[in-house]
């Protein structure tokens, strides 16, 4: 049997994420994830705060803190703040772990034993006021491909080309913004990529034709301009040490340790249970084993390059990934959201507003995948409005409600399914089918117009049979329709659940369920559609499951967060 291991990219320390951040890399893992379990797949979904590197340095002196009391406090942030959203990682570790030092550490010296790394003195900046050297991202300045005016030192937020700090036109100390710096000799590591080019390029040829198109195209624009060597060392105090002669004081490049806390993370959560759990089973010379990664596109050049480039150079069995699942921007009233720059809606500030499930479902349903997608509160609202409370929330307290209001709060006895009954059957049957498809395709937007359409046909069942009509003179045909329904909102609690798992598990509770014991939907839907039987208890919710969101709310919305309400 395959066992599925699913990581979404590393979140960084530096601050609370944006929605941005959660609907690239970790919402669609989740929902992935959620997705496999409930069809009874073996899933082990890994994730972890990115913690080193200059980001967090200078968050940490931003704050007073020194940087490893700031990123233990930003790491239990960060995890409480999934958790609300209802992230279901099996292990959410750090990449400040001893597991993933002693892990990059070996795969270093792995590397230079095989002549894949080479120790070379570079130019590098120094800040004669901050009296330090200024390793990529302590340099900020102007892109010299694009112009942007607030490049990094290692990257160009703007066009996502990988730079190194002497590429900046204009560059100034990040830490005190002085222009006063120098070049000086520092020595480093270098990964030789060139001598690996060939080798991932068979690698990725390999996986093109499954791969999306924002991987593949990112990885082969890297390929076609022709590696280089990359320095994988950084004039830092706080990250993984160099075991290397001489490079006392030195760290990794967070890039070539931060992807390697996958395994590492792994290998966290194994030693919470050593005696049931086994880190290389997942990781090490194993063949039953698919490996999907998600992550947005600026991360796309380091795991379809450096880290694969990593594992083959080591010489060892280490599982590489089979699929990327890759997400273009999600865009903030047409702008991009940015940590750095505190444009947008970050996490915290959401669950703040509405219930994880009105994120979770609207992120999901515009996921950008093909292309980016743009986020506005009038757009939020009207999908919320019409999805959730409309369709979703609508079926289910009317059938409730009508059902304890006509009969009783026991699912009726009486009546017999007829040929409205077996045309619903069969047009759900057709729908379930597609929307199981796509989820396991990853095809998330596809997958949600699926979902969407479910909640539909329940609502048109409902109006055709009207059993509000039908109870007047025929109360068994009645019962029968007002159980197919209570039975449909079971249906949906367990489709639903991906997306929506705390919608999903109160949906369940209504009909005296247990969460816990929910599965996927059965070959036989008619058999699904008699899960309750006539005489099981239900409850009334005592308020909907969803509230609609006024117009009033919204122009309160755009002008707490600067947004146009016309928009």
């Amino acid at each position: 049997m395959t066992k599925y291991l699913i990581t979404s990219a590393l979140p960084y320390i530096n601050g609370i994420k944006h929605l941005g951040n959660l609907v690239g890399s970790m919402l669609p893992a989740d929902v992935y994830s959620r997705f496999l379990r409930q069809t009874g797949e073996d899933v082990l979904f890994i994730c972890a705060t990115d913690e080193h590197g200059t980001p967090a340095e200078l968050a940490a002196l931003e704050k007073h803190q020194d940087v490893e009391t700031f990123c233990t406090e930003q790491h239990e942030v960060q995890k409480d703040i999934y958790r609300r959203f209802n992230l279901s990682f099996d292990h959410f570790g750090r990449s400040s772990s001893d597991e993933n030092t002693k892990l990059t550490q070996h795969m270093c010296k792995k590397l230079m034993e095989n002549g894949y790394i080479e120790e070379r003195t570079i130019k590098q900046v120094y800040s004669v006021d901050d009296g330090r050297f200024l390793p990529d991202r302590y340099i900020v300045g102007t892109c010299p491909h694009c112009g942007y005016e607030a490049a990094r030192g290692d990257q160009c937020e703007n066009c996502t080309r990988v730079l190194d700090p002497t590429d900046l036109i204009n560059p100034r100390s990040a830490v005190s913004g002085s222009h006063n710096l120098e070049i000086k000799d520092s020595k480093h590591l270098f990964l030789k990529l060139p001598m690996i080019e060939g080798e991932l390029t068979k690698f990725i040829d390999s996986h093109e034709a499954e791969w999306p198109v924002v991987v593949t195209s990112i990885a082969r624009k890297w390929l076609k301009e022709g590696l280089r060597e990359r320095c994988i060392t950084r004039d830092l105090k706080w990250g993984i040490p160099v075991p290397c002669d001489g490079f006392d004081g030195k760290v990794f490049y967070v890039w070539f340790d931060a992807p390697i806390e996958y395994i590492g993370a792994t290998a966290e959560w194994a030693e919470k249970d050593p005696e049931n759990r086994n880190w290389k089973d997942w990781w090490y010379d194993t063949r039953d084993v698919r490996y999907v990664e998600f992550m947005a596109k600026d991360n796309i050049p380091f795991h379809t390059i450096m880290f694969p480039a990593t594992l083959l150079g080591v010489r060892e069995p280490w599982k590489k990934v089979d699929y990327i699942k890759g997400f273009n921007w999600l865009t903030f009233y047409g702008g991009k959201f940015s940590t750095s720059q505190k444009r947008g809606i970050f996490t915290n500030q959401a669950l703040d507003e509405f219930n994880a499930d009105y994120w979770r479902y609207w992120l999901m349903a515009n996921a950008p995948e093909n292309s980016d997608s743009s986020f506005t509160f009038t757009g939020f609202a009207a999908t919320i409005n019409k999805d959730l409370n409309d369709v979703l929330g609508n079926f289910v307290n009317r059938i409730l409600k009508m059902t304890a209001s006509k009969i009783g709060t026991n699912v009726p006895a009486g009546g017999e399914w007829g040929d409205m009954e077996r045309e619903f059957i069969r047009v759900l049957s057709a729908r379930i089918a597609d929307y199981s498809k796509y989820m396991r395709e990853m095809e998330f937007r596809k997958a949600l117009v699926e979902l969407r359409a479910i909640w539909v046909e329940g609502n048109n069942y409902l109006t055709a049979a009207a059993p509000w009509t039908v109870i007047k003179e025929n109360p068994e045909q009645a019962a029968m329709i007002l159980r197919m329904a209570l039975n449909v909102i079971r249906l949906y609690a367990v489709l639903s659940a991906p997306v929506i798992p705390e919608t999903s598990a109160e949906m369940l509770k209504l009909l005296n369920l247990n969460p816990a014991e929910l599965g996927w939907v059965g070959d036989d839907l008619a058999s699904e559609l008699q899960k309750l039987p006539a005489g099981h208890a239900f409850t009334v919710p005592e308020t909907p499951l969803f509230q609609k969101i006024t117009p009033e709310r919204v122009a309160e919305l755009c002008e707490r967060y600067g947004a146009d309400p016309n928009e």
